[in-house]
């Protein structure tokens, strides 16, 4: 039991450990940023700083030691993770940031890669869609929920997912950073639709098929979790498209003449 704990506490602290260096990261680079150029959002720090605490809580500290046993926390870990952190995250700016702050040649190499057929693949709607919630779908409907608690690699990894196709599913929906391939609001209208569905029928399969080893009362509740707060977080990303979608649609200000 104590080298299980062992395990845990390990695999705890690789998964935290990237999100503390990106916050660290994050932070140097605004101040380098400022010393050159017109200073940066504070509310941009504060979104981004939000982010990482909400992944950092989910994968370490009291709710991800409880998750490993109670399947509640596991999920409020998981709307954590994988839906509100890359939400506040994007919302932060991190990519447009990172393209100030790198020197031109490193720019330079980091839009051609936004530009390239891999991040196209990745950041396509319908394939971001497919690796989230397509994710969650296998996640929850087989043993992968058992066995990554007796596992410490694939603990480890699918938690590396939940987290990468959150991210992936929301700057695909909205464009908050530099997009090379952009797609209609229409598009990606319809594919939140479907994801939105896929999420809500799955939170629903849970609450009536608990995951193997799983109590019926504790699946029911983070069935519940799963499916109502994913509705709020949800909402947010829906109002987020809408705005975009009506702000595109607004007739550009033409310049005042001026007359003599």
């Amino acid at each position: 039991m104590n080298n299980m704990h062992h395990h845990i506490v390990r695999a705890d602290f690789i998964l935290a450990a990237p999100f503390l260096i990106t916050l660290f990261l994050y932070l140097f680079s605004v101040f380098h940023s400022n010393s050159r150029y017109k200073i940066w959002p504070f509310s941009r720090v504060i979104l981004f700083s939000l982010g990482i605490f909400c992944a950092v809580g989910s994968v370490s500290g009291p709710i991800a030691e409880g998750a490993h046993s109670n399947f509640t926390l596991h999920m409020v870990g998981h709307l954590l993770l994988g839906m509100l952190s890359p939400l506040l995250i994007s919302l932060s700016f991190p990519i447009t940031l990172l393209l100030r702050t790198l020197p031109k040649k490193r720019a330079r190499m980091l839009s051609a890669f936004l530009k390239s057929r891999f991040s196209h693949f990745f950041t396509h709607p319908v394939v971001a869609t497919l690796l989230n919630v397509g994710g969650l779908w296998l996640l929850y409907t087989t043993n992968l929920y058992h066995m990554m608690h007796e596992h410490v690699l694939l603990h480890i990894f699918i938690h590396a997912h939940v987290f990468i196709a959150g991210y992936l599913f929301t700057i695909s929906m909205i464009y908050i950073d530099p997009v090379s391939h952009r797609f209609s609001y229409l598009y990606r209208t319809i594919v939140l639709i479907f994801a939105l569905a896929g999420h809500g029928i799955l939170s629903k399969y849970i609450y009536a098929h608990p995951p193997h080893g799983v109590p019926v009362h504790k699946a029911e509740l983070g069935g519940m979790i799963m499916y109502y707060g994913g509705d709020i977080i949800d909402a947010l990303l829906i109002f987020l498209l809408c705005l975009q979608w009506f702000n595109s649609t607004k007739p550009k200000k033409r310049p005042e003449a001026h007359y003599a």
